[in-house]
């Protein structure tokens, strides 16, 4: 088991940046492929970013080149780096770990464990 805490999320102008945090405790993050996913009023959760167990990184086409994941084995948390934000990012930002630790799943479904959401709004 592992249970998943985001912060970081707020309110920010359009153009600038957030950071967002998601500490872990239960078990060691890199046990588990880790996204970030987004929902945003009456659209579906959208996958933003993600690595698999062994690092190989993925980004949604929408984040591409703006949205940086990163994580600190050393502190069991992952990050995701927001920048050029635009109101369309408004959404809330889940944190999710699943046990297909070799791929990023880009599916909802395919996690087990998801944070309680953080949310970010970006004014124009």
């Amino acid at each position: 088991q592992v249970q998943l805490v985001e912060s970081g999320g707020g309110l920010v102008q359009a153009g600038g940046s957030l950071r967002l945090s998601c500490a872990a405790s239960g078990r060691a993050t890199s046990n588990y492929a880790m996204a970030w996913f987004r929902q945003a009023p009456g659209k579906e959760r959208e996958f933003a970013a993600g690595f698999s167990g062994g690092g190989f990184i993925q980004y949604g086409d929408s984040v591409k080149g703006r949205f940086t994941i990163s994580r600190d084995n050393a502190k069991n948390t992952v990050y995701l780096q927001m920048t050029s934000l635009n109101p369309e990012d408004t959404a809330v930002y889940f944190c999710a770990a699943s046990v297909r630790r070799a791929e990023v799943p880009r599916s909802p479904g395919l996690y087990d464990y998801w944070g309680q959401g953080t949310q970010v709004t970006v004014s124009s």
